[in-house]
């Protein structure tokens, strides 16, 4: 909404509401503020993109800056400056007409200066009998000292954002030279997994990375890419459990043929009820699925559990596992079926499964039955949390890297 091009005690150019409320707005900075003035440009020009500002738009407002006489800001002073389109032009290094109306107004909706016009649009000052101002016509540079703390502000947190997308850039190029290195090093040496498959999902996310990233598009690519390391080292480490186990079963065999046992009932399964009774799937891998995965990621890729959580957060595994058993029982997974995806997947990974269910519940007719189908093919060695975090990552196309 605007107020039409008609006398009005802002002037008689079109001005918007926000524009209307800014300007009253600078008749209430605290009296006595003082500010120095280019530590406010310096401010403001840290945050232009966060204004909206360009190169050009700095220049302008350095030349306005150039005509205030004083190097402070002062709440009592005369904020009001009143140069021609000549004389702005020279000191903004020969900015053409039309682009210097263009940055000025670009500063007003900024809301860093405000035009105060007099009847006839002229830009001048009024004095008084003994020659001093009075008062002006011009670029009032009162904004800029009724927001120098948000200036500040604005300038501390863009400094902050490209130290964090540098650290992010760095923490990404490592993780593609560790994943890379993985991958090379598990193929040349024939380990068994599905090492092509890793593969071109690293040259998927590798190229999903654009050519002028922001903090953004890094944190998530790194989430996955994260992710997608882990995986590849929970393969590893798997397959490496495994041999071992295999080592020592066989090594258990040719002690159990060499004993001097009579007792046959030592190699048959004790009751469960016996004291010091050792559950039948000991030996399957617990707790592997998820290990080093951190909260925040899995929170970031299932956020729906969150809302189950103490105060509705989620910020240890304890509080995840907590959750868990509250959304079990809200999709209808029977406490045996949890019980079982706890022994064989750890209670981390089947609190973690039982989010990815939750997050997918609309497109799952059994909560329940789906849970037993993962824990089967966790038994087997045929599943995964890795994957399904990446793929819930990218549905949810997150940036904001929670801290686990």
């Amino acid at each position: 909404m605007q107020i039409g091009s008609v006398t009005t005690p802002f002037g008689r150019r079109p001005v918007t509401l926000a524009l209307v409320k800014r300007q009253i707005e600078t008749s209430k900075i605290n009296p006595g503020k003082t500010a120095d003035k280019w530590k406010v440009f310096r401010d403001a020009s840290e945050a232009r993109e966060l204004l909206g500002l360009q190169d050009r738009s700095l220049a302008v407002l350095d030349a306005l800056l150039s005509f205030h006489p004083d190097n402070e800001l002062r709440q009592d002073a005369q904020l009001i400056v009143f140069p021609s389109n000549a004389q702005l032009t020279l000191r903004a290094h020969g900015i053409a007409g039309a682009t210097l109306r263009r940055h000025l107004a670009l500063l007003v909706e900024a809301g860093l200066i405000v035009r105060k016009d007099s009847p006839n649009g002229k830009r001048y000052p009024r004095k008084d009998k003994a020659g001093a101002i009075d008062s002006a016509f011009g670029f009032d540079l009162s904004p800029l000292l009724m927001r120098t703390d948000e200036l500040a502000m604005m300038a501390q947190q863009v400094v902050a954002d490209r130290f964090a997308l540098r650290r992010a850039k760095e923490n990404l190029t490592i993780c593609r030279r560790d994943v890379r290195k993985l991958i090379s090093a598990a193929i040349e040496e024939g380990a068994s997994g599905n090492w092509e498959n890793i593969e071109a999902m690293y040259v998927g996310l590798v190229g999903r990375i654009p050519r002028a990233p922001t903090l953004s598009d890094v944190n998530s690519i790194l989430d996955e890419m994260e992710l997608l390391l882990q995986e590849g080292v929970n393969i590893l480490e798997v397959q490496q459990k495994g041999e071992n186990n295999s080592t020592n079963g066989d090594q258990n065999e040719r002690h159990i043929q060499n004993s001097n046992t009579e007792s046959i009932t030592e190699l048959e399964p004790r009751s469960e009820n016996a004291q010091g009774a050792k559950a039948v799937d000991d030996d399957r891998p617990k707790g592997e699925l998820v290990r080093n995965f951190p909260l925040g990621m899995v929170i970031r890729a299932c956020p729906e559990i969150a809302i189950y959580g103490p105060g509705g957060t989620i910020g240890s595994w304890r509080e995840m596992m907590g959750a868990a058993v509250v959304v079990r029982s809200m999709l209808g997974v029977s406490p045996s079926a949890y019980q079982e995806a706890c022994e064989v997947m750890g209670p981390e990974s089947a609190a973690t499964a039982i989010a990815c269910i939750l997050e997918r519940a609309g497109h799952i007719n059994s909560p329940g039955g789906y849970l037993r189908d993962l824990t089967r093919k966790a038994v087997r060695g045929e599943f995964s949390l890795g994957p399904v975090l990446m793929a819930l990552l990218r549905a949810h196309g997150q940036g904001v890297r929670a801290v686990g």
